[in-house]
């Protein structure tokens, strides 16, 4: 599944390279040079990932780093910090600011995206193309459909992405604001009341397998998913 990836590097080549790369692997790409540029960005659309260098102009990336994990907005997105400082005490040093991996220059793109897979399913597992499977209904990203049992279910594009959030992010419970957040996206402007709708009609959805009873409301706090 494409992700949209902030790359802010000062380097034309890198960037180059980086957005080539990327871009073959179906991801969206956003460029920024330097922190200032890459918060401007950030005022926009969050971004899925942010891929950091360490050497920036102005505010170097590990001190943008810490800047982003103290803004409550920005605090969850995953950072992979790019540098050419191999030493373990700038490993750690990355990894203690906020980074969610550290990768050392010169690298190849293969690790790159390995690397990037594995945070994305760690930090946004709804962002990666794994089947997920919740007591016997299974969602499949690519060829986006859902089972229930043996039994496909027709789901409507957004109920699809509110269901694979929940599958994802299985017994939490998330309020209406971070619903529209995390599935509508933080930059679009609608009713919080808009979640309701669209849970009744995952829950009608699901009912002809019997797994509308997932979907739990929790009284003054917002929905989740729970198999129990």
């Amino acid at each position: 599944m494409s992700a949209t990836i902030l790359v802010v590097e000062d380097e034309p080549g890198i960037q180059e390279l980086l957005k080539f790369n990327l871009g073959q692997q179906g991801h969206d790409v956003l460029v920024a040079n330097d922190s200032e540029e890459a918060m401007h960005s950030l005022r926009g659309a969050l971004p899925d990932l942010i891929l950091l260098d360490w050497m920036l102009p102005g505010l170097p990336g590990v001190d943008f780093a810490r800047r982003i994990r103290g803004d409550q907005r920005l605090k969850d997105i995953p950072i992979i910090m790019l540098t050419a400082r191999a030493e373990e005490r700038d490993k750690v040093l990355g990894l203690e600011t906020g980074a969610d991996d550290y990768i050392t220059k010169p690298f190849s793109p293969k690790e790159l995206m390995a690397r990037i897979k594995a945070v994305l399913r760690r930090r946004a597992p709804q962002m990666t193309e794994d089947v997920v499977e919740v007591a016997s209904l299974r969602l499949d990203p690519v060829s986006h459909r859902v089972f229930g049992g043996e039994q496909a279910l027709d789901l409507g594009p957004t109920e699809f992405r509110l269901l694979h959030f929940f599958m994802t992010h299985p017994e939490r419970v998330y309020s209406r604001s971070q619903l529209l957040d995390q599935v509508w996206g933080d930059h679009v402007f609608v009713e919080e009341r808009t979640v309701d709708v669209h849970i009744r009609r995952l829950r009608g959805a699901l009912e002809p397998s019997g797994h509308d009873g997932l979907i739990q409301t929790v009284r003054g706090a917002g929905y989740r998913l729970s198999a129990n």
